[in-house]
C-alpha cells in the first residue's frame, strides 16, 4: 500500500508577495497586469476571492468584482526561488517528489522511516516546516494514491491537511461529483449529467464496457477512478517535449508587418529559454502559432534540425498569416524537442523522425 502526499501551497505568489511585503497583508491581491491590457490573474489571495476574484480571469473583470483589488505584476524568479525552498523540505524526507508546477507535488513517502512511517505526520512535519522555514503555508492530502491525494488537499484548505485512509476510500469517493475526475472538464462533465452521472457513486453502476460506449478509451479510467484506484506512479522524471514563447497583445496587430515586427523581440525570449535549457541537440522542429482576434487559432510546423533563426520564424509567420490574414492577438514560436541523447550515444540524423 503506498503513502502518497499531495502538498498544494496556499495562494503561492499572492503569499510571497505578501512575505517580501508584509504591509500587503490582509488586502486583496491578485497577481496580474493592469485592467487596461488583456492580462489574466495568476493567482489571487484569499480575501480577493470573496468576492469572485479567481485565477485565470481578466483583469479587468477582476477590478469590476472587487475594485479594491491591488494588482502586482507577477515576479517568477521570486516564486522559482521560494519554490526550490520548498522543494528542499520535501528533500529531507524523500526523493520520489513529482512537481506539478512552482506551488504543488506529488511526495511518494512509503518508504520513509521518519514518525514512523506516518505519512499523516510527514505531512504535518512538512508544513510546520514551510511556515516555520519560509513563512508560508501550505495545504496537503495524504492518500493510498495520486487521485485521491489531490482531491484530499483541497479538503482543509488553506493551512489544513486532509487523510484518506485505505479503510476509507469506498465511503470517501462515492458521494465525490464527477467534475474530481482527472480530465473531465465542462463538456465531458455536462455529457456525464445528460445520462445521469452526476458522482463517482453513479459511474460505479456501470460496468467498463458500457462506459466505453459513451467515453471510449477514457471508459477504463473512468471505471478505476469512480473506485477510488490509480495506479500511477509519482514519477520523479519529467523530460521536455516542446519549448515554445507566447505573447497576448494589449491591441489587435491588424497587418502581416505588425506581427512581423515582433518576432524579433519573442525570438531573443525564445533563445535565452533555449541556451539556459541546453536544448540546442534535441531540436527536431519548429512551429508558429497565431490565437487571432475571434479566439480561434492556427500553427504551422516544419522540420528543422539545429536552432532556427528569425528569418526561419518569420517564413513560418507569413505562412501561418496568410490562412486567415486577420486581426491577430496573440503570436507563440518555439521548438519540438527530441529524446535527450545519452552520453556516447551517435548522433545519427537517419534515425531521426518528426510527426507534425
Amino acid at each position: 500500500m503506498k503513502k502518497i502526499i499531495h502538498v498544494d501551497m496556499d495562494c503561492f505568489y499572492a503569499a510571497v508577495e505578501v512575505k517580501f511585503n508584509p504591509q500587503l497583508k490582509g488586502k486583496p491581491l491578485g497577481i496580474g497586469g493592469p485592467p487596461n491590457s488583456r492580462s489574466v490573474l495568476c493567482t489571487a489571495s484569499y480575501e480577493a476571492r470573496k468576492f469572485g476574484v479567481r485565477s485565470a480571469m481578466p483583469s479587468s473583470q477582476a477590478v469590476r468584482l472587487c475594485p479594491q483589488l491591488i494588482l502586482i505584476p507577477p515576479h517568477f524568479d521570486l516564486y522559482k526561488e521560494e519554490s526550490r525552498k520548498v522543494r528542499e523540505i520535501f528533500e529531507r524526507f524523500t526523493k520520489k517528489i513529482e512537481p506539478l508546477s512552482l506551488d504543488e507535488a506529488y511526495l511518494d513517502v512509503t518508504e520513509c522511516t521518519q514518525f514512523g512511517g506516518s505519512a499523516t505526520l510527514i505531512a504535518q512535519e512538512i508544513r510546520r516546516l514551510i511556515f516555520t522555514e519560509l513563512n508560508l503555508t501550505a495545504s496537503a492530502g495524504i492518500a493510498p494514491n495520486k487521485f485521491l491525494a489531490k482531491i484530499a488537499s483541497d479538503w482543509k484548505k488553506p493551512n489544513g491537511q486532509f487523510v484518506v485512509r485505505p479503510q476509507d476510500v469506498e465511503s470517501f469517493v462515492k458521494d465525490l461529483p464527477v467534475e474530481k475526475i482527472f480530465g473531465v472538464g465542462k463538456v465531458t462533465a455536462q455529457k456525464m449529467h445528460d445520462i445521469g452521472l452526476h458522482t463517482l457513486g453513479d459511474i460505479q453502476n456501470y460496468s467498463v464496457s458500457e462506459l466505453h460506449r459513451w467515453f471510449g478509451s477514457r471508459a477504463q479510467d473512468l471505471f478505476d477512478y469512480s473506485r477510488g484506484v490509480d495506479h500511477r506512479e509519482v514519477i520523479t522524471e519529467w523530460e521536455r517535449k516542446s519549448l515554445t514563447v507566447e505573447e497576448t497583445y494589449n491591441k489587435d496587430l491588424l497587418t502581416f508587418e505588425e506581427c512581423q515586427a515582433r518576432i524579433p523581440g519573442l525570438y531573443e525570449d525564445f533563445i535565452g529559454r533555449l541556451e539556459r535549457g541546453h536544448y540546442q541537440d534535441r531540436i527536431k522542429g519548429m512551429v508558429v502559432k497565431l490565437k487571432f482576434f475571434d479566439f480561434k487559432s492556427t500553427t504551422h510546423e516544419e522540420v528543422i534540425q539545429g536552432t532556427p533563426n528569425v528569418e526561419d520564424f518569420e517564413r513560418l509567420l507569413e505562412k501561418a498569416w496568410h490562412r486567415r490574414a486577420v486581426a491577430v492577438r496573440l503570436i507563440g514560436l518555439g521548438v519540438r524537442l527530441g529524446q535527450e541523447k545519452k552520453k556516447d550515444e551517435p548522433n545519427d540524423s537517419s534515425q531521426l523522425k518528426f510527426a507534425i
